[in-house]
This record gives structure tokens, C-alpha cells and sequence, in this order.
């Protein structure tokens, strides 16, 4: 029986992790929460049937019987309670993003690496039944050299009214660290992770500031935005591949989007996990063009998936099923985006 605390229990604790442990009846046992927020701490804690409950997390890691923990606070503090997790002995799975940029992520894996505990990233999106059929379709040889992809997140009306999505501050940034980072992970999942080399892009604050904006997610504090609401990048990795990147809160299009395009030289996959169908293969044979739609996908709640992936790697001693790694190398390519948004030149990445 692993032991888990959450440090952080607000929203996505509360609608995701807390109730995704509570699920693994036989696995693992939520026995402490923290929050800043007393009532926060103490209702989640009784309404999951925690034994205990802090408004100081170092309290929370101070339980010698504690195992693992999910960090589910705000951007600006996930470094520090991992870190400390870390040392102490404790696992973490830690909502993404990773941090808030490339060096907070760094120190974040090298905690990792010397206590020897797993850090998982809380990217949900590739365990959905989606992206674990093009994971299997594509490792086996299917589209051939993926050597293009573009990968969209996109709002109409969906700045958050709430929280600190609009303080670059304590996010870090906007759409694109917040949502763009879920398929772009996603993405690179899919090609296989590689090495990212260079990027260029560009961000834009063209709605956040006004008043005349409707907010289909709650009216922002426009005085308070200091976040992009839009922005792309152009990620170039060490085989040559390409990925473009879009992200917004806020935009004049049809509808929103979630997605990505995949093209290989042997065929090409278009991933749309909200939309009828929600996958799509195109390729040729014998000089005759195939679409082809794939039928009974499984159906997954990713967030319980994951969840349930990071007890099992801690019992079974598996390597952590999203690598610190990787949400690093998600870090220096949106720190790269947003440096070249800065500069208007390319930005080398060094992972």
C-alpha cells in the first residue's frame, strides 16, 4: 500500500489526483493534505478520508510513513515542494508544467537524480486511448519518418477568470506554458521524444488588456494581465524534424482546437481527441490515396491513468512514466519561444 500527501488541494487535486488515488482501494491510500488555505486542507481531507491535514506543507513531508506525494499547487510553487519531497524520500508526480522555466526544471531533476525517486510530469494527454494507439501505430514503423508535425491548443474565449494564469510572475507565461505545453508533449511523445536544437517564435497580448472582451471562462482582471494571449513557435530537433507550435487564450477563430498533424514519408495521423472522429491515417498504397479512420479506440480517463502509472512504477520499480527529462526539455523550448518573442531572432536550445 503506497501512502500518498498532497501538497496543494484546490482544483486539480480535488477533480483529478485525489479522486484517481481514491480509485486504487487496494494500491493506495491518501493519508495527509496540505493547502495554504486552512479550509481547503481540512475539507479535502475529509471529504477523501485523509487522517491528516496542514496548512504547511514541510509538516506534511516531515511524515516519515508518507511515500509519495502529488504537487498540484500553482506554477511558482512547484520547485521548492518538490525539491523537498524529493529529499525527504518521497516520490512526486508534479502537475505540469514542470516549472515555470528551464532553470527551475533543472534543479528539479537533479533532485530527482540524487535522491533516486521518481518525478513524474502530470501531462494526462498521452495516456488517453488516442495517443496510446498512434504511440503503438507509429513505434511500429507506420508513418515511417516523421519529419513534420504541428500541434495546436487553441481558445476562442477562454482567458481563466480565475487563479493566476494571468500573472507571468507565478505562471510563468500564458496559453502557451499553461495549455500549449499538454500537445506539445504530446507530440513529442509521438516522434519519440527527440533532442530540440533551435527554436523561433513570436507572442502576443492582443485581447487580455481590453475591456470589451467577453470571457466565456470568467471575466479576468485586464489591469492585472501580463501574459501573452497567443503564441506560435517553430521547434527544430537533431534529426531534422520540425515542429510548429500554436497556443491561445484568446483568438478570432471558428472554434476552439486541441490537436496535432503528423506527416511521415509512409503516412500521416491527425489526433483530435474532442472532435467525431477522433483520429485520423492518411496514406497511399499502390498508387491509390487511403483515409482511413481507426474504430473502437479505448476509452481512458487519462487523469486516473496516470495516476494510477506512478503507483505502479513506485511498487514495481518501473523508471517514471513521464521523466523530469522530458518536461525539462519542454521548459527550454518554451523559454526559447518566449526569449525569441523577445528578441525576434532564433534561440539555440542546449538541453
Amino acid at each position: 500500500m503506497i501512502n500518498i500527501g498532497i501538497i496543494g488541494s484546490g482544483g486539480i487535486a480535488q477533480a483529478q489526483h485525489m479522486p484517481a488515488y481514491a480509485r486504487l482501494t487496494d494500491k493506495a491510500q491518501i493519508v495527509a493534505v496540505a493547502d495554504a488555505n486552512e479550509e481547503t486542507a481540512r475539507s479535502a481531507a475529509e471529504k477523501f478520508g485523509a487522517q491528516r491535514w496542514f496548512t504547511d506543507y514541510r509538516e506534511l513531508l516531515a511524515m516519515s510513513e508518507i511515500d509519495a506525494v502529488s504537487v498540484c499547487t500553482p506554477n511558482f510553487m512547484h520547485m521548492e515542494p518538490t525539491i523537498a519531497a524529493l529529499e525527504s524520500g518521497k516520490h512526486v508526480l508534479c502537475e505540469k508544467p514542470l516549472a515555470r522555466n528551464a532553470d527551475e526544471a533543472r534543479k528539479m531533476v537533479e533532485a530527482s537524480r540524487r535522491s533516486g525517486k521518481i518525478l513524474q510530469v502530470a501531462l494526462q494527454w498521452r495516456f488517453t486511448g488516442v495517443a496510446q494507439f498512434l504511440h503503438r501505430y507509429i513505434g511500429e514503423g507506420n508513418l515511417g519518418d516523421v519529419y513534420f508535425a504541428r500541434a495546436r491548443a487553441l481558445r476562442r474565449r477562454g482567458i481563466p477568470g480565475w487563479g493566476v494564469f494571468i500573472d507571468k510572475e507565478k505562471q510563468g507565461g500564458g496559453p502557451l506554458i499553461d495549455i500549449g505545453v499538454h500537445i506539445l508533449d504530446a507530440t513529442l511523445w509521438l516522434m519519440g521524444y527527440p533532442k530540440p536544437v533551435s527554436v523561433y517564435g513570436s507572442a502576443y497580448a492582443k485581447f487580455g488588456h481590453r475591456h470589451d472582451v467577453v470571457g466565456l471562462m470568467g471575466q479576468w482582471d485586464v489591469e492585472k494581465f501580463s501574459v501573452e494571449d497567443y503564441a506560435v513557435g517553430l521547434i527544430k530537433f537533431d534529426n531534422g524534424a520540425t515542429v510548429s507550435l500554436e497556443s491561445s487564450f484568446c483568438a478570432n477563430i471558428a472554434q476552439d482546437e486541441f490537436n496535432t498533424l503528423l506527416l511521415g514519408d509512409k503516412g500521416g495521423a491527425y489526433a483530435d481527441p474532442f472532435n467525431n472522429p477522433p483520429c485520423q491515417i492518411f496514406t497511399e498504397q499502390n498508387k491509390t490515396l487511403f483515409d482511413m479512420t481507426p474504430r473502437h479506440l479505448p476509452e481512458i480517463n487519462a487523469y486516473h491513468a496516470e495516476v494510477e502509472a506512478f503507483v505502479d512504477a513506485i511498487q514495481n520499480g518501473k523508471p517514471s512514466p513521464v521523466p523530469g527529462e522530458q518536461g525539462l526539455a519542454l521548459n527550454l523550448i518554451l523559454d526559447g519561444i518566449y526569449r525569441s518573442a523577445e528578441t525576434g531572432k532564433e534561440v539555440e536550445i542546449a538541453l
